[in-house]
């Protein structure tokens, strides 16, 4: 009798702990989520994230909370959100260079800062091929001229990047092999300082998301002088492709959302409604469209097939391009 009484308050005793971890799940969140922006503010991911983040607020009932943690061209905070708890409280907003980074650091034989297999994908927001863009008082005025340029004088160009084998590096290593130039580059800690460093004159060329530099060229601070992209873009239809000029590449610079791996399933649910409806969110939807991009949402079975996908692709570019300082 005792042993069985023993097994009914063992028993109870576990489908409370059951119910009240699926209460907590369901409750999701009771406090501030954290979305961790791994580069300084001003460039694509930020572009996205701010905007992103407040519609998921306002179907979260709390705060979602942007942290900018810059370095080592995002892998510090991609590293940090994959290494954080996974329980929901930690988000990643990511580019596409999440999936280049630890293939980057076993290339360089370095131990990676985190794995793609530590990191859960929610959905993506956004997928714009990178432009390539100078400053607008600059002598070149086509693509060509540049390229003729570059050819004629190795080494004297430059450009800037967000780091090493990242969003901005990897579509210009693409551009160097593909029409036999050579340009120096100049990593920065992220797209915003790049943006200025091209601004300023440290550097003559840059490849970025159009969101980051559509305000610029507006302006009449820089100029587009092609795109990695198919056919014409929406936003710069005036700027012609790489395949129209003749440059057989492609490179899209993608956003999206990403939790700890093992984070439940329930919390897992409740991130993709919120990123679903800030997708569709009409404000968030101006906001983008002002800057230069718009939403190109998959959800999680979709984009978790498109980053394997992707993953592979740029694997195979890593090995093409080899070690780089």
């Amino acid at each position: 009798m005792r042993t069985h009484l023993r097994q009914l308050c063992a028993l109870a005793l576990a489908l409370g702990a059951l119910a009240g971890t699926a209460m907590a799940q369901d409750a999701y969140p009771t406090k501030p989520v954290t979305m961790v922006i791994p580069f300084p503010p001003g460039g694509v991911a930020d572009t996205v994230g701010r905007p992103v983040a407040e519609a998921m607020a306002r179907h979260l009932n709390q705060p979602v909370v942007v942290v900018n943690r810059a370095g080592a061209g995002g892998a510090i905070g991609m590293g940090q959100v994959a290494k954080s708890n996974a329980d929901g409280y930690n988000i990643l907003l990511g580019l596409s260079s999440v999936v280049v980074l630890p293939e980057a650091d076993r290339l360089l034989n370095r131990p990676p800062q985190f794995e793609l297999s530590q990191l859960q994908p929610i959905a993506r927001l956004t997928a714009d091929p990178t432009v390539l863009v100078v400053r607008a008082d600059s002598p070149w005025k086509t693509f060509a001229e540049f390229i003729a340029f570059a050819k004629a004088n190795p080494g004297s160009l430059t450009f800037g990047s967000s780091g090493n084998y990242g969003t901005m590096h990897v579509p210009m290593e693409q551009l160097k092999g593909a029409t036999g130039s050579f340009l120096l580059h100049v990593p920065y800690t992220g797209a915003g300082p790049a943006i200025l460093g091209l601004l300023g004159g440290q550097v003559d060329a840059l490849a970025s998301g159009p969101a980051s530099v559509a305000g610029q060229i507006k302006a009449g601070k820089m100029r587009a002088l092609a795109h990695w992209g198919e056919g014409r873009l929406a936003t710069l239809p005036d700027v012609p492709s790489l395949r129209e000029l003749g440059v057989p590449i492609n490179y899209s610079q993608w956003s999206g959302i990403f939790v700890p791996a093992g984070t439940p399933p329930a919390v897992i649910t409740k991130l993709r409604e919120a990123a679903r409806i800030a997708a569709q969110d009409p404000k968030t939807i101006q906001v983008l469209t002002g800057a230069g991009t718009s939403f190109q949402f998959q959800d999680l079975p979709e984009f978790d097939k498109f980053v394997q996908n992707d993953a592979k692709a740029m694997l195979e570019t890593l090995q093409r391009i080899g070690k780089v300082n």
